[in-house]
């Protein structure tokens, strides 16, 4: 698969305070959230990286309205603790991108309802504007809405590289079974110094592993 920075972006998933700061809902639930800021850190250094050579940097926000009225079966049923403390919801701190992160005027933040980035956003208008036919991705979580981001972006025949390195889940068995799947059927699976070195030369090509 071969990766031309000309028609490529960065997308990065859900980079937001509640999944990555040891203060925010996740950590709140005993869940260890090392990984995923790890993984964070790596995704603003590749924001600088294309940034620096003119490629669009897209983050997404999984943000829900204050009372939380579109969250569907996610609030209500599949993972209703998320309904109980508000965890997505619009207004809260948790659904902020860091100041770290070092979001810029030019870049583009799209907030989507639901796990894909696709999904009820304006991200395919987006990507079209510009003429966008590959994603560098990166984000949390690796099983959820990377993997949905992903699996939507293939189905639309742009071709997307997952940058190993930065991303990440809460529970590694998920991680890793969320990467061998991308592997099989979506999308190549590069590791952040190859990521780097294709977004500086402007073109590279990733084989089948």
């Amino acid at each position: 698969m071969r990766f031309r920075r000309a028609e490529a972006a960065l997308l990065l998933v859900d980079l937001q305070r509640g999944f990555l700061h040891p203060d925010g809902f996740v950590a709140a639930q005993g869940r260890d959230v090392s990984a995923c800021d790890a993984a964070a850190r790596r995704c603003y250094a590749l924001a600088r990286a294309a940034r620096a050579v003119g490629m669009p940097v897209i983050w997404t926000r999984h943000i829900l309205r204050a009372d939380l009225a579109d969250g569907g079966l996610l609030t209500t049923e599949i993972r209703p603790r998320l309904g109980q403390i508000k965890a997505l919801a619009r207004g809260s701190a948790d659904v902020e991108i860091p100041p770290e992160a070092g979001v810029e005027p030019a870049d583009f933040v799209i907030d989507k309802p639901r796990n894909s980035a696709f999904f009820g956003t304006p991200l395919d208008v987006v990507l079209a504007a510009r003429g966008i036919r590959s994603l560098m991705v990166g984000g949390v979580t690796t099983s959820m809405c990377v993997e949905c981001s992903v699996r939507d972006a293939a189905q639309r025949d742009i071709r997307t590289f997952v940058v190993r390195d930065a991303v990440a889940d809460f529970d590694t068995d998920r991680h890793a079974a969320a990467l061998a799947a991308m592997e099989f059927g979506f999308a190549r699976i590069i590791g952040a110094n190859q990521a780097a070195d294709a977004i500086s030369a402007g073109e590279a090509v990733f084989p089948i592993a």
